[in-house]
């Protein structure tokens, strides 16, 4: 069964970047680039929501909050998907996720982003 594994979290101040990256494992590059993958995050007591998409055809979409600061982008040749999060916020601390939707259903262990004020 493929894997998922994200890197790249941690503690940025306010107004600070990180890029997150995704790797998936064990994941012919077939199915990987046929696949739609996102990015969700999740902070204590709340449901995971939904960051970013970036579908098969390089198609994006994004959370209100994160427009214009977030941007998801993918290398099916490395099976990688990136999440570079830029302006970030006290808010956008959470644990994010990687997952490959539909009947995959593929989820990341999730990596810690925490922004001081």
């Amino acid at each position: 069964q493929a894997q998922l594994r994200e890197s790249g979290g941690g503690l940025v101040q306010a107004g600070g970047s990180l890029r997150l990256s995704c790797k998936a494992q064990r994941m012919i590059l077939s199915t990987f680039s046929g696949a739609d993958m996102e990015w969700y995050r999740q902070t204590p007591g709340n449901q995971r929501e939904l960051v970013a998409q970036i579908t098969s055809g390089r198609v994006t979409k994004y959370k209100d909050a994160v427009k214009g600061r977030f941007t998801i982008s993918r290398d099916n040749g490395k099976r990688t998907v990136d999440l570079q999060l830029s302006s970030l916020k006290p808010e956008d601390t959470a644990v994010y996720y990687c997952h490959v939707p539909g009947p995959y259903n593929y989820w990341g262990q999730g990596t810690q982003v925490t922004v001081s004020s």
